[in-house]
């Protein structure tokens, strides 16, 4: 029989640390919200080795007093609270005094510190738990802290710990937090001895985003602002053309403080329906400023999550506001010609002071002499060879035999194969005098026989083909996404995807968590065709790229790869990370829907159809076509008795 005993006080430290800390990127987070309630105007954070060598935290707070320095390291001793009550209108970031006492279990700390009316300052020293006596020490006003080797004592613990590069990502996405909900306060942060964030006090957010985020998202945010009830919500919200694949650029903050919230995200989510793609997200920097009795901070141990009194009013007044304000603007959804040829989505750059609402369509692309262009937005992908029908011929002719599918197969499948342009005109076909060719409907060459059938675009998404069995209803993006993905697998594994080097590289701009994702992973999107290497603060230099991928947008390209290698929660295996970017990369390189496509384009997709060894679904598992049988049309009008 077991018998219940008091656990040692070692052991609830460390079951404490389990809770709060989690990572190197906790002690960060835990150590900036002491410095932002001892009132710090400038913090310096110093960090090695993805913090698990050295993590220091130097402000100019107002300190800690000397008689205090045991008790800080001691659980469940807090001078921010007093009674159970307090709990209900927390108003300081920490509360719950587990924090230090957690890391010094858990790591070599010390800590020195001076408030502003003592002559010196004094400093504590903790090995793993064995606290030694506060002695004096020469130090400036405020408090330094170091946090050494952290997880030594419990090396299960530092094994789970990730590569250097992702753990100094997590600090710099909590950095970046405490960076947007105190912007007057001088934030310096530095990787092993390498300044990564210069951050001057500012009393404007937009300033603090444009320096964290870049100019780019900066010029495409919208100011709005609401207040109802004693409670304000104020912040910026990106133009719709600005958007992620994700919702981790959804900054929501309460007081002050970092959440995450379901029911104001779904809010979010709302106010942007209609105005974004499936599957993208929108980008906010919201906060929200409520009085402390009508929510409860105490609900996680790392107070990410919180409780309303009225979670709907403010789901109600999110929505309202966010929604009041899209409808007092017009939004244009237009496309912009960059210099390396391809398009890209609006928002690259400044937002114009009016956006115009109205669908979207498809721009004329056109030449210098201003004749009609077939660039479009996904550049090479593979062509057919020319036993198949070229572009700009009357009407396509049929494939003759088996042999000959057998030879176009072998030919798709080389390596060293042709990769010409396989273009898509943005603009209908014009016949000889001036009026618009036929563009929706092709008579097409299907499988190996020799009858011409009929083939037409619907809704320039869709393409409806006649066979000997009745109608075929083909997704001209997903079944184009499917064969550049088997087009692009086998070279990606066999290290063969035919690459561009670029005569002038091209810069983008990333947030630190992004750059460091990126690097980390270089020699897979290498393996991709992918060129990156670091170019200074907060920017990569992308010097080589997927033939496949000429037109794209890179600079969009490239961040879209960062949000994919992004998995805090298990980190990818390889085969498996090459296959989701192959995903994502297929997705990004195939035709769109809403786009025109002209007879011969019709054709040549129909054609390649037959070349690979899955037609029936794209990389992501949805399908390509869909049959309507002779027999289901005569059923359903109702000739068969």
């Amino acid at each position: 029989m077991f018998r219940i005993h008091a656990l040692d006080v070692s052991v609830v430290n460390k079951i404490a640390a389990g809770e709060v800390i989690e990572r190197p990127a906790n002690v960060v987070k835990e150590l900036l919200e002491n410095s932002l309630d001892a009132l710090a105007t400038r913090i310096e954070v110093d960090l090695e080795a993805g913090g698990g060598e050295l993590i220091r935290i130097v402000d100019d707070g107002e300190g800690i007093h000397p008689d205090d320095l045991l008790l800080a390291v001691t659980a469940h001793a807090t001078s921010k609270i007093a009674t159970a009550d307090d709990l209900f209108r927390v108003q300081t970031m920490g509360f719950r005094g587990e924090a230090l006492a957690s890391i010094a279990e858990v790591s070599r700390l010390r800590i020195r510190s001076r408030p502003p009316d003592a002559a010196n300052g004094f400093e504590i020293a903790s090995e793993f738990g064995q606290i030694a006596s506060p002695q004096p020490c020469g130090c400036p006003v405020g408090t330094q802290i170091e946090v050494r080797q952290l997880f030594a004592n419990t090396p299960v613990r530092r094994k789970f710990l990730k590569s250097i590069g992702t753990e100094f990502a997590h600090i710099t996405e909590h950095f970046t937090r405490i960076a947007l909900a105190q912007p007057r306060l001088h934030l310096v942060l530095r990787h092993n001895g390498k300044v990564v964030f210069e951050l001057p006090g500012t009393p404007q957010l937009l300033d603090r985003i444009r320096l964290l985020f870049g100019n780019e998202l900066a010029d495409n945010l919208i100011p709005v602002e609401s207040e109802s009830q004693g409670v304000r919500m104020w912040g910026y919200v990106a133009h719709p053309s600005a958007s992620k694949s994700t919702r981790k650029s959804q900054h929501l903050f309460l007081n002050g403080r970092w959440i995450q919230d379901r029911s104001l995200q779904h809010a979010l989510t709302e106010a942007y329906r209609g105005l974004l793609m499936i599957g993208r997200q929108p980008i906010s920097f919201l906060f929200l400023e409520v009085p402390a009795e009508i929510v409860d901070v105490n609900v996680h141990p790392t107070k990410s999550e919180v409780r309303f009194t009225d979670g709907q009013a403010l789901f109600r007044q999110l929505l309202s506001m966010l929604r009041t304000k899209f409808l007092s603007l017009n939004f244009e959804s237009t496309m912009h010609l960059p210099s390396n040829g391809g398009f890209s989505a609006a928002g690259a750059g400044p937002r114009p002071r009016g956006f115009e609402l109205h669908p979207w369509s498809p721009p004329t692309a056109s030449t210098e002499d201003g004749s009609p262009s077939s660039n479009s937005l996904w550049g090479n992908v593979p062509r057919l060879p020319a036993e198949l029908p070229r572009f700009g011929e009357a009407e396509s002719q049929p494939v003759s035999d088996e042999s000959e599918i057998s030879n176009l197969k072998s030919q798709i499948s080389d390596p060293a194969a042709d990769l010409a342009s396989f273009t898509i005109s943005s603009a209908p076909a014009e016949s000889p005098n001036g009026d618009a060719a036929e563009t929706q409907a092709s008579r097409v060459s299907h499988g190996t026989g020799h009858v011409q059938l009929r083939a037409m675009q619907i809704r320039d998404t869709y393409i409806v083909v006649e066979t000997d069995e009745g109608l075929t209803l083909i997704d001209q993006h997903a079944l184009h996404e499917r064969i550049v993905y088997e087009y692009l697998r086998p070279r990606v594994l066999n290290n063969a995807v035919e690459s561009q080097r670029m005569l002038v590289p091209e810069t983008v701009e990333l947030t630190p968590k992004e750059m460091a994702l990126l690097l980390e992973y270089a020699d897979v999107l290498n393996q991709l065709g992918l060129g990156v290497q670091e170019f200074g603060r907060q920017t990569v230099l992308v010097d080589r790229y997927p033939v496949m991928l000429k037109k794209a947008n890179l600079p969009q390209l490239v961040r879209d790869l960062a949000e994919q290698l992004d998995q805090p929660e298990k980190p990818p295996d390889r085969r498996d990370l090459l296959d989701s970017l192959l995903h994502m990369m297929s997705c990004k390189a195939a035709i769109k829907a809403g786009q025109r496509l002209s007879p011969e384009e019709i054709d040549s997709l129909l054609a390649q159809r037959h070349l690979i060894d899955d037609a029936h679904h794209c990389p992501h598992g949805r399908p390509t076509a869909l049959v309507l049988t002779e027999n289901e049309l005569e059923r359903q009008f109702g000739r068969l008795g």
